[in-house]
């Protein structure tokens, strides 16, 4: 599907959304969380025609006639700095049922973000509830621009409206790393589409489980990096040939989901120094599965990740602050990750980093990145 068919099929769901739920937050211009009211005036349906004429007025634009400007001005306008805020979150929701609120998850930050990109593992078994809930918490200025499941991996990218048309070339590309599972539980998605002259990959994963299985997720990651067929060109060209194709091909990358990775600590050791807040967290990611494999090359080559502050995400008792109380004792682990990797090393810079605990539906908690990231205008002609 591309941007525009995307974008009519989501402004007809919306229009049902915002009259059966009668509470939307109003958009508002200065890019701050927009307030809620009682009441708003769905979008008018835009005809097929003046879609791909573009003969319509959008948020951002001065006239239909701003659509002959150069990419280049249209970028420098809307970003005069040629740099977008991006939000990435990731979140196993353990089968739960979609929260009725999730304000601290997506309204992270003081300002929305231009693109938001959330991606879950163990997704709800109504997956349309969520996407509705997302675009309810977002409000009317942001579109569903694209998403996908593969099984229970679910990823959505909603783009703000007067920046949907500098979208486009959605591709994606679904691995299974458990093909005798019946349900799809483990593997990811990964999306890519270019976004003004940039093109963007992002993978939601979700790794195989257990304190002692570090090789069997580092072969996760290896298999996904070989089977993944998205192109940078925005076509599907067949499996990799080099793992290192992943983190040249695009402007940026990011890799986010529960990767599942240990502290290799005790259990109780961890859980005691939590309670009595003696938790020392840099002495414990020197512990982290991840973060020592990936300083012995393991995986992840050339990939960061912002500094983490917050505490373990996983894994809790059921709607409780209280760390694993059952008789398997999983270790608080910092299972729920973001990374990324961009060409050119200024590409990418973190705002934020951290986690959300006031969801507490699951046995994990949800990460956020807030990301500033610089785009290019597209090569015209």
């Amino acid at each position: 599907m591309n941007c525009e068919d995307s974008l009519m099929s989501t402004i007809t769901s919306e229009a049902t959304t915002m009259k059966t739920n009668g509470q939307l937050a109003a958009g508002g211009g200065d890019g701050k969380f927009p307030k809620p009211v009682q009441s708003v005036n769905v979008l008018t349906q835009i005809k097929t025609t003046d879609i791909h004429s573009k003969k319509f007025m959008m948020e951002g634009s001065k006239s239909s006639d701003s659509w002959n400007i150069s990419d280049e001005n249209e970028l420098d306008n809307h970003f005069p700095n040629r740099r977008f805020n991006l939000f990435v979150g990731t979140w196993n929701m353990q089968r739960c049922k979609v929260p009725p609120n999730i304000d601290d998850f997506i309204l992270a930050g003081e300002q929305q973000s231009d693109v938001y990109v959330i991606g879950i593992q163990e997704a709800p078994s109504d997956i349309k509830n969520w996407q509705i809930r997302l675009q309810e918490t977002l409000g009317p200025n942001h579109a569903l621009a694209h998403s996908s499941s593969h099984g229970v991996l679910h990823i959505s990218i909603f783009v703000k409206r007067h920046l949907i048309w500098h979208c486009s070339d959605f591709v994606e590309c679904k691995i299974t790393t458990r093909p005798i599972s019946q349900i799809k539980t483990k593997g990811a998605i990964g999306i890519s589409f270019r976004f003004f002259g940039s093109r963007f990959l992002f993978l939601n994963s979700h790794f195989h489980s257990g304190q002692t299985k570090t090789n069997e997720r580092i072969e996760d990651y290896n298999k996904i990096t070989q089977e993944l067929k998205i192109s940078s060109s925005g076509g599907s060209n067949g499996k990799s040939k080099h793992k290192s194709d992943i983190i040249t091909r695009f402007d940026g990358v990011f890799w986010f989901g529960d990767l599942n990775f240990r502290i290799s600590q005790p259990h109780q050791h961890l859980k005691d120094e939590i309670a009595n807040s003696t938790y020392d967290i840099s002495e414990m990611i020197k512990c982290d599965q991840l973060t020592c494999n990936m300083k012995r090359g393991k995986l992840f080559k050339d990939f960061s990740e912002a500094q983490i502050t917050f505490l373990p995400t996983y894994k809790f008792a059921a709607n409780s602050d209280s760390y694993d109380t059952s008789k398997k004792f999983r270790v608080p682990s910092y299972t729920d990750r973001i990374l990324f990797r961009s060409r050119d090393p200024d590409t990418i810079d973190y705002l934020q980093y951290n986690s959300v605990p006031a969801l507490r539906n699951s046995d994990h908690r949800p990460v956020y990145g807030i990301f500033s990231v610089k785009t290019k205008p597209n090569q015209l002609g």
